[in-house]
């Protein structure tokens, strides 16, 4: 007997007729599908899993869908806390479940815990124990019930921060005394990519081939211009329930291609919330049966390339006369600009071209109102003479930590 987790017709890959993975399946391997529903709409648990199970020949079907509904919590005060870090790459994210005594509400409540980090490439085999050190909370969508996510980071035995750990440089930042009285607001602007599984191609976009030239994609609607809506959907109610500050979401100008917003978050939080929200992503599209990935240009040619914009502003900017402060702020970012882009992501000189809404790696450059810049300042914000800016040269998978944290630090701590 086996089951499978059925996605939306959306997220089933579209195969041409004749091809090998079309033909395995026959209509007689399909009919002892059925469709588990639940019983007059009554919903008993916040995580639900719609879930198709094979029959077996003596009648019998898989029960995995009811245990992966099941609450526990009318039976145990025990809760189950995913663990969640950043592995070697310093954008994969790994994690694995303990059971805690009761539920929680602050990460100092939970206790440090250990993995092989000569498994994640982060420690030698001789050495191999990476400490995690529980950092924030978030309710869990896929538990459901008083079943958490926690947000860590990572250090040797010795309560050293390992090269990966970019999380604690950020903290310090943001907790210097100048940092923390100018309030540093962030909003991120998280693009992503929907593959298919098998050939790491689009979603939607036909195995081999090209759909139609940019244009009516990007916050599209409808069958030929929307690939993987339903994803995206799944994931803003999963962040909104596990208490991300999730702002909002479109479709992008490349098919296949999502943005999710997330902010205004102060300090650190901002790192947190798109860390967990990444997550959550990686999760889902996991159920879904598509590949999630954060190239900052996984097509090459006249598409779009993926980025993360990261909107800022400080307590001084946001106040009456803070354009005069978003300049100065401008200024030093520009005379950093190097330093900023050799920690903006992995791949970003195939991004930032100067075509496409990115300016060229190769110099800074400003402007109101203008994406092909390196630092846009909005309309309202030169109109009001206060707000914020927007930095467009990270990349989508760059690390907020060190992006939100560099920021910071070049803005307010920083003297030319």
């Amino acid at each position: 007997m086996a089951q499978i987790l059925a996605p939306s017709a959306q997220w089933q890959m579209r195969l041409p007729k004749g091809s090998i993975e079309a033909s395995s399946f026959t209509p007689k391997m399909w009919k002892p599908l059925v469709l588990k529903q639940n019983k007059k709409g009554a919903i008993r648990s916040s995580a639900k899993f719609r879930v198709f199970a094979l029959q077996s020949s003596d009648g019998t079907i898989n029960r995995v869908e009811q245990l992966l509904n099941l609450d526990v919590t009318p039976y145990t005060d025990k809760i189950i806390a995913e663990y969640i870090w950043i592995g070697g790459t310093g954008i994969d994210v790994r994690s694995k479940s303990r059971t805690i005594s009761k539920p929680v509400e602050h990460p100092s409540e939970l206790p440090k815990w250990n993995y092989d980090g000569s498994s994640t490439g982060q420690a030698p085999g001789e050495d191999s124990e990476v400490i995690l050190y529980p950092q924030a909370i978030f309710k869990d969508p896929f538990r459901g019930g008083n079943n958490i996510l926690v947000i860590c980071d990572t250090y040797t035995p010795a309560g050293e921060p390992i090269p990966t750990n970019k999380r604690a440089r950020a903290a310090e930042i943001f907790s210097h005394t100048k940092v923390v009285s100018e309030v540093p607001w962030f909003g991120i602007e998280q693009e992503y990519t929907l593959l298919q599984t098998n050939v790491k191609w689009p979603l939607g976009w036909p195995v081999g081939g090209y759909p139609g030239p940019q244009g009516p994609y990007y916050c599209g609607a409808g069958a030929d211009k929307s690939f993987g809506r339903d994803i995206s959907d799944a994931h803003y109610k999963a962040c909104l329930y596990a208490g991300i500050n999730i702002s909002g979401t479109n479709g992008e100008v490349m098919p296949g291609q999502w943005e999710f917003q997330v902010g205004p978050s102060v300090g650190i939080e901002a790192g947190d919330h798109i860390w967990c929200a990444r997550y959550l992503l990686e999760r889902i599209t996991e159920q879904a049966g598509v590949v999630l990935t954060l190239d900052p240009k996984p097509i090459e040619g006249d598409w779009n390339g993926a980025g993360c914009h990261t909107n800022y502003s400080t307590k001084s900017m946001r106040e009456d006369g803070g354009f005069e402060v978003i300049k100065k702020a401008i200024h030093n970012l520009s005379l950093r600009h190097k330093e900023h882009i050799s920690a903006y992501g992995e791949g970003n000189e195939r991004r930032l071209t100067g075509k496409h809404e990115t300016a060229s790696i190769d110099s800074f450059s400003w402007g109101v109102a203008n994406r092909g810049c390196s630092i846009r300042v909005g309309r309202e914000t030169e109109k009001n003479g206060k707000g914020y800016l927007e930095d467009r040269r990270p990349a989508s998978n760059m690390d907020p930590y060190v992006v939100t944290g560099l920021l910071a630090e070049t803005t307010i701590l920083w003297e030319p």
